[in-house]
């Protein structure tokens, strides 16, 4: 991007230096004449999105907005260097954040929920715990103050053919990864990979990102399917009660087969029963860390 600007730079500014040495009076005429063309090219011309997030170094960048879910949970968004900057994670992986906290570096691992179809920033989705030192961190920085990421992390990159059909068991901001494969499948028109997600929480207010969620099994409802699970769930709930079980997985998810995948992204609890419950239907054994080829796939 930069080095495309300076190579129709340069020659502009020898033609004027030479002018200025070889014929002093014509100086302020070549630049009035040039200016306009490099002003023309600065501008008009775009500039390509730059992947911004390093794998091998952390950068700072400032809170841009803060958007409230709910009392404990919410929209951060983050500035990039320039408005058509992008983030450059690819779906399904995650940036590594640290936060210094009683002069102590404390690094978690959040999903965007943006994606590099934003350009000039980023967004997570961070639900702060009481007891979670960089989710409290990132709860209490004010607009402007900045956080330090590195990335893209992670085993886990989708593409176009990985599996025919996936399945999806997500508790809280679980959902986050799970939206980002969601997302790169339902964009390309040309990918048929089935998705059926069961997405699991306490309360119906707890679902989290649902009006996204529900937006594109809508728009795209003969490959996308989401179902709610409620632990605790108020009167007149209509999905489903308690916690995922067997059954469940049964009605919801792609029976075993060597061409579907499995994603697992929750609470530790939760995974550690969902794990023993996909080995005992048969997809297999969950391992940690995950492989990108394994049928069961814990992020």
């Amino acid at each position: 991007m930069y080095s495309a600007k300076l190579a129709f730079a340069i020659p502009l500014l020898l033609v004027v230096i030479d002018t200025a040495f070889h014929r002093p009076k014509f100086t302020l005429y070549s630049t009035v004449l040039l200016a306009p063309l490099f002003m023309f090219y600065a501008v008009a011309v775009p500039r390509r999105p730059r992947k911004i997030v390093q794998p091998d170094r952390f950068q700072e960048f400032a809170l841009l907005e803060k958007i409230k879910i709910n009392h404990n949970v919410a929209i951060y968004r983050f500035a990039l260097p320039h408005q058509t900057d992008i983030l450059g994670i690819p779906s399904g992986q995650h940036v590594s954040v640290m936060a210094t906290i009683d002069g102590n570096d404390v690094v978690r691992s959040y999903t965007p929920i943006s994606t590099d179809d934003n350009h000039g920033y980023f967004d997570l989705l961070v639900k702060s715990y009481p007891q979670g030192k960089v989710s409290t961190f990132i709860a209490r920085l004010e607009v402007g103050q900045t956080i330090r990421f590195r990335g893209p992390k992670g085993h886990m990159i989708y593409k176009k053919g990985i599996a025919r059909a996936i399945g999806m068991i997500a508790g809280g901001t679980g959902i986050t990864p799970m939206l980002s494969i969601i997302r790169a499948v339902l964009k390309n028109a040309s990918d048929r990979t089935e998705i059926s997600l069961i997405y699991a929480n306490v309360k119906e207010n707890d679902i989290l990102l649902r009006d996204k969620l529900d937006d594109l099994a809508t728009k795209h409802s003969k490959i996308f399917k989401v179902h709610y699970v409620l632990s605790d769930p108020d009167e007149g709930w209509k999905g489903s009660s308690g916690f995922v079980t067997g059954n469940m997985i049964k009605m919801w998810l792609p029976r075993p087969a060597k061409d579907i995948k499995i994603l697992l992204c929750g609470p530790p609890p939760m995974m550690t029963a969902m794990a023993q419950l996909t080995n005992e239907l048969g997809y297999g054994k969950s391992r940690y860390p995950s492989k990108p080829d394994d049928v069961v796939f814990t992020f």
